[in-house]
């Protein structure tokens, strides 16, 4: 059904996986599912992140819902509060960091033959991301169909809210996606320009994970002096979308442009489901850049609220 809606079901899949497996090894044959079943699956839990948490919990519930519904009795549980989500505060590279980046992805050597490996990409998937704000999931699941050059936009199929969107690109942003397509498909590899192919391949022709971008990344970061903290505390790659939104009202801010009538558009362009996760990046900008934004009065106060702490949602 979720599938049938446009929702990417993969996650769930894995979620009811483990949520299988608790049910054999509890040896439980009845069907539906009881409060004391959701309480002992919990306990065993116990490395789950908040986020993590939540997220199975929903799925429980609306998983429930639908047992009721074709009925089968099933207890439907309330989901428990996500404080992760209200106490992270993204990292925002500077203009002077981002060329420091750019810098070092321009200038990785490889010392070893390996033959599998995603270097290559690397300094054309960071200008990706901080040009035109896609998530890292978004930007690897692109295929050579979804990029038009000619008109210089992306075509965005698989999105984190299920919202499919068109992405423009800049010229500099396109020249550089040419000169990488250029020596990608002098790769010896069959099929490696087709349509149905990923944008962004190793030099065999696999496909690339995030897992490996980040790893590159990190390497990135240590050549460019910016201390890496670890443990989800970032910097991370997907800072790099956060940091397109904030640069990007700060250029719209300079332009005398009216960030109240800019904020649906910067929404539509992060591919956000509502405008309050775009809000959030004003906010982040006033914090960032007080002075800039000290004139933006037809904002309104609703969106610079007096919090101690200025967040935003570091959600993939």
């Amino acid at each position: 059904m979720k599938q049938a809606l446009g929702y990417v079901s993969l996650r769930t899949e894995w979620i009811f996986l483990e949520l299988d497996r608790f049910f054999v090894d509890k040896r439980v044959t009845e069907l539906g599912i009881t409060s004391e079943q959701v309480d002992q699956w919990r306990a065993t839990r116990i490395n789950d992140a908040p986020p993590t948490i939540s997220m199975k919990y929903s799925a429980i519930s609306q998983f429930s819902r639908f047992m009721c519904k074709v009925g089968y009795d099933s207890f439907v549980p309330m989901m428990p509060a996500n404080n992760a989500r209200n106490s992270f505060t993204p990292y925002i590279y500077s203009n002077r960091e981002m060329a420091a980046i750019f810098n070092s992805c321009d200038n990785l050597r490889l010392y070893d033959g390996h033959m599998t490996t995603i270097q290559f990409i690397i300094p054309v998937v960071i200008r990706l991301l901080y040009g035109t704000g896609l998530r890292i999931s978004e930007a690897l699941s692109l295929k050579n169909r979804d990029v038009d050059l000619g008109k210089r936009t992306i075509h965005i199929k698989k999105a984190k809210n299920g919202q499919e969107r068109l992405v423009p690109l800049s010229l500099s942003l396109a020249n550089v996606l040419e000169q990488y397509l250029i020596y990608r498909n002098r790769l010896p590899v069959a099929g490696i320009p087709d349509a149905n192919s990923f944008l962004f391949v190793s030099p065999i022709g696999t496909r690339c994970r995030s897992g490996s971008v980040y790893n590159w990344f990190r390497k990135v970061l240590s050549e460019s002096g910016i201390p890496h903290q670890g443990d989800h505390k970032g910097p991370r790659v997907h800072d790099l979308r956060h940091t397109f939104a904030v640069h990007s009202m700060v250029k719209m801010a300079e332009s005398g442009m009216d960030l109240y009538y800019c904020l649906p558009l910067l929404s539509v362009f992060l591919g956000h489901k509502s405008l309050g996760s775009t809000e959030r990046y004003v906010r982040l900008t006033a914090e960032v850049y007080p002075d800039l934004l000290k004139d933006q009065k037809s904002i309104g106060a609703y969106v610079f609220p007096k919090t101690g702490n200025i967040t935003c949602d570091g959600n993939h």
